[in-house]
């Protein structure tokens, strides 16, 4: 069985230096996609769903369509909840049997952020499921929450956060944004190491569509185990059936088109997974 929690993989590559992929997925081919790439490539991989997602169709849903592809799968895959918005949502995930949690309590207060974070952490450790939160502001759109105004991780703040919380990754903000950049992200690399060397979890990396693939690889190198995309692998699953469907307008099997777009998502992933460095890590 490959469908496993996320803790064990993105400690080895904490250890090791490189980064887990974590690919956010809308939809059963999607799905298929991203576990064909890490088969090829050998690689272990986070697939994820946001609360908009998980709207759209539910967590039971979710959770099948990866259990089932994951437990199929050669590698080790793990099903994570991302920007888990609440509580609640936090604890349905749990319960529907996500093997990874996030809860995003940066737009709080740091002490709400904090026993938001606590409470989640505390609720999911004796089930052995990991937890990420979010410390600073990650600038753009993500879901249905909008960050114009985006906050930089304090290394200090961070050191009492996750000793406050119990949580077993931090997401930090360094510079990068969620969804399409406008111009090439600065990113405070200095920060990030600032921040390893006073924090010993494993540190994620958001925003990461868009960011030139060197600057990728400096985080890790930097201390990031966990590495984010969402919005590229929309715009590829998306790209491939438009171009199908401009070809073949008469077209009408998902089936076919779905095809196509699948075969985008899967050579995205690839490359972002070399990038990760985690290829032949599983």
């Amino acid at each position: 069985m490959s469908f496993v929690t996320s803790e064990e993989m993105m400690k080895e590559a904490d250890k090791n230096g490189y980064a887990i992929g974590a690919f956010n997925v809308e939809n059963m081919e999607m799905v298929m996609a991203v576990i064909k790439a890490c088969e090829e490539l050998r690689s272990p991989a986070i697939l994820q769903t946001t609360p908009s997602t998980v709207k759209y169709a539910g967590l039971d849903m979710y959770y099948a369509n990866v259990a089932t592809a994951a437990k199929k799968a050669s590698v080790p895959i793990a099903l994570h909840l991302d920007h888990g918005s609440s509580f609640e949502l936090a604890m349905q995930a749990l319960r529907a049997g996500y093997t990874s949690i996030m809860i995003d309590g940066s737009h709080d207060s740091f002490e709400e952020n904090i026993a938001v974070s606590k409470r989640v952490a505390d609720a999911c450790r004796p089930n052995g499921v990991p937890v990420e939160a979010e410390l600073g502001k990650v600038g753009g759109k993500e879901d249905d929450l909008e960050c114009d105004d985006p906050g930089y991780t304090d290394p200090d703040d961070a050191v009492k956060f996750v000793n406050e919380t119990g949580i077993t990754s931090l997401a930090v903000a360094i510079g990068t944004a969620h969804g399409i950049y406008k111009g090439e992200p600065k990113l405070d690399f200095d920060r990030l190491s600032e921040i390893r060397k006073v924090v010993s979890i494993p540190l994620v990396l958001h925003g990461a569509s868009g960011v030139p693939d060197e600057s990728v690889k400096e985080c890790i190198r930097r201390g990031i185990s966990k590495v984010n995309f969402a919005t590229e692998l929309r715009i590829a699953y998306s790209d491939g059936i438009k171009a199908f469907l401009k070809e073949n307008p008469d077209a009408f099997d998902p089936k076919k088109y779905d095809a196509v777009g699948m075969e985008h998502v899967t050579e995205l992933v690839k490359n972002k997974i070399r990038v990760c460095g985690s290829e032949n890590k599983a």
